[in-house]
């Protein structure tokens, strides 16, 4: 395999259309046609994560944070991103980021909370704004319908539990082609009238090139007239944080030290506890205090995050319980999850769980 076959398949379960546009994701470093020797799943890449993949004869790493964020004027080894990049390039290891792609998936990091706090009947927390596109094409009569079986079969038309979703009006279409055309259907020179098919299909942003691919390689049109429009509907399945229930309510004290005990945190900070049942918990990996206004209106007693400035903490207004754990903690098994999915799609390759500790926060 090469590291192209690799983050294809990565990018099967969380395309990277999936992160905020703040963000910098996919192969940070490395030639993508290189061909891999093994893969060495990480929270963070570090000097001491290098080295381990070295020692493993990795060359790949998978990180969920991305190593190179803002852009590198000079490379000369001054910081631990320098000296990464530098150590990287030397060993001919290449470096795969996924970050908040992986966020706003709804099988990614806060689902993989949900499951270690055994939250059920989960859903998304903030869904995703922008993510919903609609194409509106026309075709002849005849050709519509397998014209649409192409479009489904490229990911469009999902809605929630159902596929092959769409809408079709018929009307003539018309038009005149010129000496340099070679129309399909009419004349050169001539008015030609059509009865055609409008087709409206919506589709997730991050299937568009494919949907376009089919829709070009199969139109029986020389020239295909279309339409893309990105909807502002949010999308359910896509988006910041998760919201879950406890099959047994139990009080704030007694979910806390749960917390504790299945996160493998040492503190939990919160905001004061009122004495209530917990039974809605709402989760975020990572930076969440942008959150917080989600958290209370989602109707969740408790709200799992981390890196909570002072007052962020009185955003909880007496509604709701903040509690930071942590930023590794809170992510710290997003590369289990990783390994787990790719074990499962490439059995028989090398695929190794990260050993090395790379959270710079240490507690007395």
């Amino acid at each position: 395999m090469i590291v192209k076959d690799v983050t294809n398949i990565l990018e099967e379960f969380t395309p990277l259309d999936y992160a905020e546009d703040f963000d910098n994701v996919g192969l940070l470093i490395g030639d993508s046609k290189q061909k891999v020797t093994g893969v060495l799943v990480t929270l963070d890449t570090l000097e001491n994560v290098i080295d381990e993949a070295i020692d493993k004869n990795c060359n790949l790493i998978v990180s969920f944070h991305p190593i190179v964020f803002g852009g590198l004027k000079k490379i000369t080894g001054a910081n631990y991103v320098e000296r990464v990049a530098i150590k990287a390039i030397q060993n001919n290891i290449a470096i795969y980021s996924m970050h908040t792609a992986l966020d706003n998936n709804n099988a990614g990091v806060n689902a993989k909370i949900c499951e270690v706090l055994g939250l059920s009947n989960t859903k998304i927390l903030i869904p995703q704004k922008g993510s919903i596109k609609k194409l509106t094409t026309y075709a002849p009569l005849k050709a519509a319908n397998q014209l649409k079986e192409v479009l489904y079969n490229a990911g469009a038309g999902n809605i929630g539990n159902y596929s092959n979703c769409s809408f079709s009006n018929e009307g003539i279409g018309s038009y005149k082609a010129n000496e340099n055309a070679n129309p399909s259907i009419g004349e050169i020179g001539e008015v030609h009238l059509e009865k055609e098919t409008q087709i409206h299909i919506t589709f997730s942003k991050s299937k568009e090139k494919a949907v376009l691919k089919a829709l070009f390689n199969n139109h029986p049109y020389e020239e295909v007239a279309y339409e893309i429009t990105t909807l502002e509907n949010t999308n359910p399945n896509i988006g910041m944080g998760m919201i879950g229930e406890l099959d047994e309510p139990m009080n704030e004290l007694e979910f806390l030290n749960t917390l504790k005990n299945r996160m493998n945190v040492s503190c939990v900070r919160h905001t004061k506890l009122f004495n209530k049942k917990v039974s809605k918990v709402a989760v975020l990996g990572g930076s969440g205090a942008f959150a917080i206004k989600a958290a209370k209106q989602s109707g969740a007693q408790i709200f799992i995050s981390s890196d909570i400035k002072y007052h962020e903490f009185y955003q909880a207004e007496n509604k709701i319980v903040i509690a930071d754990i942590g930023h590794y903690e809170t992510e710290q098994f997003t590369k289990n999850l990783l390994v787990d999915y790719l074990t499962k799609k490439i059995p028989n390759f090398a695929i190794h769980l990260s050993e090395s500790i790379t959270n710079p926060i240490k507690y007395l």
